[in-house]
C-alpha cells in the first residue's frame, strides 16, 4: 500500500526543517508519543537505528536517507508492519514550505492488520494526514 500526504507550511523552510528534526518535539504533533532511544549508529545518520515509543506501539526507525533540509527517508517497524517514509521540504517562497510525506508499506504481519489495510486504506492515510495537519500548527505556533 502507497500514499502521499501533503501540507503547506506558512514558515521558512529552515524552521520547519528544525523543528521536525528534533525528537523532542515529536510530543507536539503525534498523538500517544511517549519517547524516543537512540539505538546504534551516529544520530541522524544513514544506517542510524532509534526505537520511538508510543501508548499503544514501539517502532524501531532505521534512517536511509538524511539530505535535509531537502529529503529525509526512513524505514519503520512494528511487529505487525513494516513501512517506508519519505518526507520531501520544498520552499515555496521565503515564509511558506510544503512538506510532502510519501508512505509505503511493505509488510503487514497478522491477518487482522492484512484485513484493516485491505478494507480500511483510507485509516492509514488519514492517520498521517490528522499528523501532518498537526505539525503544520506546531510549526505555525513556534514562528509567530
Amino acid at each position: 500500500m502507497e500514499f502521499t500526504c501533503t501540507v503547506d507550511i506558512n514558515a521558512p523552510i529552515e524552521k520547519v526543517v528544525e523543528l521536525f528534526e528534533n525528537p523532542d518535539n515529536l510530543h507536539e504533533w503525534q498523538d500517544g508519543y511517549r519517547s524516543f532511544e537512540h539505538m546504534s549508529g551516529t544520530e541522524g545518520a544513514i544506517g542510524a537505528k532509534s526505537k520511538l515509543i508510543y501508548d499503544r506501539l514501539e517502532l524501531i526507525e532505521t534512517i536511509i536517507r538524511n539530505e535535509l533540509p531537502h529529503e529525509f527517508k526512513a524505514t519503520y517497524e512494528h511487529k505487525h508492519m513494516v513501512n517506508t517514509m519519505s518526507c520531501r521540504f520544498s520552499e515555496l517562497d521565503t515564509e511558506k514550505t510544503r512538506l510532502e510525506q510519501e508512505i509505503h508499506y511493505t509488510k503487514f504481519n497478522g491477518f487482522m492488520i492484512k484485513l484493516m489495510a485491505k478494507l480500511f486504506p483510507r485509516m492509514f492515510k488519514k492517520q498521517v494526514q490528522k499528523w501532518l495537519n498537526q505539525f503544520k500548527a506546531f510549526v505555525e505556533r513556534e514562528n509567530s
